[in-house]
């Protein structure tokens, strides 16, 4: 991991995903709360404060941004599938997000919960879409691009494995130091 910014690479969006690849990408869903758990669960607030890279969130932040965009990334997509007038993507601030008392000041453990609640919410109800809801798109209008619901469990696949691997190098660098 080189490159500290994007240490999986950028999201690289695919035009289709095989069905292995949707079950991958659920498999990941659903199981990536307990690898941010066993990371970040029992640091202390040293540990907590470190940054990946020079001007980065620190692994506080990234917890409680994880946390926030798994629940944005479940509400996208039941939006989508039981909405048919859902063309525009619902946006946030992500730097604003990450400033704020709860973002800057809370315990993990409840953002923990919040991710892992709401990713088990998310592997249950994509896993039962069917080939129609998958088809179902927005515009994200960051990318200016259109995307269906499984470019969605793509990018939100790439954004838990992202923040993982910045989590680890910040906790790497820390006993680097």
């Amino acid at each position: 991991m080189t490159d500290r910014k994007y240490p999986i690479g950028p999201f690289a969006l695919q035009e289709d995903y095989t069905k292995e690849e949707i079950g991958n990408f659920l498999e990941i869903i659903k199981t990536s709360a307990a690898k941010y758990r066993e990371l970040v669960q029992n640091l202390e607030e040293e540990s907590l404060s470190k940054t990946y890279r020079e001007g980065s969130w620190n692994v506080r932040q990234l917890a409680h941004h994880v946390a926030d965009i798994a629940l944005l990334h479940y509400f996208r997509m039941k939006k989508a599938v039981t909405e048919p007038d859902y063309n525009d993507v619902t946006l946030i601030n992500m730097d604003a997000w990450a400033v704020t008392s709860d973002s800057l000041e809370m315990p993990v453990a409840d953002s923990l919960n919040i991710l892992e609640g709401t990713n088990q919410r998310y592997f249950y109800f994509a896993s039962g879409l069917d080939e129609e809801d998958f088809a179902k798109t927005y515009f994200h209008p960051v990318r200016k691009i259109w995307l269906n619901q499984k470019h969605a469990l793509a990018m939100s696949v790439w954004h838990l494995q992202h923040h993982l691997a910045h989590i680890k190098l910040a906790l790497e660098r820390e006993s680097a130091a």
